[in-house]
């Protein structure tokens, strides 16, 4: 399962390094990584997407907690929340190929942000389905080129996000279940 965390950490070189490197370290492949400045000074949020289970997310958290320049994390995976993408796309347009590209860029809410007698450079944002589906559609006129962010996700409304409350298994069901005294 993917699950998404918010990590706040302190803006200064290296921490990127530093927590990526504790994925790498713990073998945990990273699908999505966002990183920019929060509205309180000297403090990055990174979005970051893995893909593991319920067990290996528990043990994350309490990893990332133990490094020095992260202040806060969330794991916003079962809040309820909102997750755009962005993308850039290129496509090969000219003559009638381009009003056809015109209308499906119109179809999908997406906005042509450069023009060129032989191409289009498409902005879109959404979910990872939307974008995944535009391209689908604009592959038969020619994509060129193509960059897309990674995920951004923040949780809705006004309350902050609510620790959720695991069920503590018994040490005779589950000898992993404590994360506690785990070294980074």
């Amino acid at each position: 399962m993917l699950h998404t965390f918010a990590i706040y950490v302190d803006n200064k070189p290296g921490v990127l390094n530093r927590v990526s490197s504790l994925f790498r370290r713990r073998a945990f492949n990273i699908e999505s990584l966002t990183v920019g400045h929060t509205e309180t000074a000297g403090v990055s949020r990174m979005t970051v997407v893995v893909d593991t289970d319920e067990h290996g997310a528990r043990r994350l958290e309490a990893h990332l907690y133990k490094l020095v320049p992260v202040r806060r994390v969330d794991n916003i995976t079962i809040a309820p929340s909102i997750a755009r993408d962005l993308a850039l796309i290129k496509v090969a347009a000219t003559g009638e190929a381009r009003t056809h590209v015109m209308q499906l860029v119109d179809v999908y809410r997406a906005r042509i942000v450069d023009v060129s007698p032989e191409s289009l450079v498409i902005e879109t944002t959404g979910t990872e389905d939307k974008i995944d589906s535009l391209l689908e559609v604009l592959r038969p006129y020619g994509v060129i080129e193509m960059v897309r962010t990674g995920r951004v996700a923040m949780v809705r409304g006004t309350a902050p996000v609510k620790k959720r409350a695991a069920p503590r298994p018994s040490a005779a069901t589950d000898t992993h279940a404590d994360v506690s005294n785990c070294s980074v």
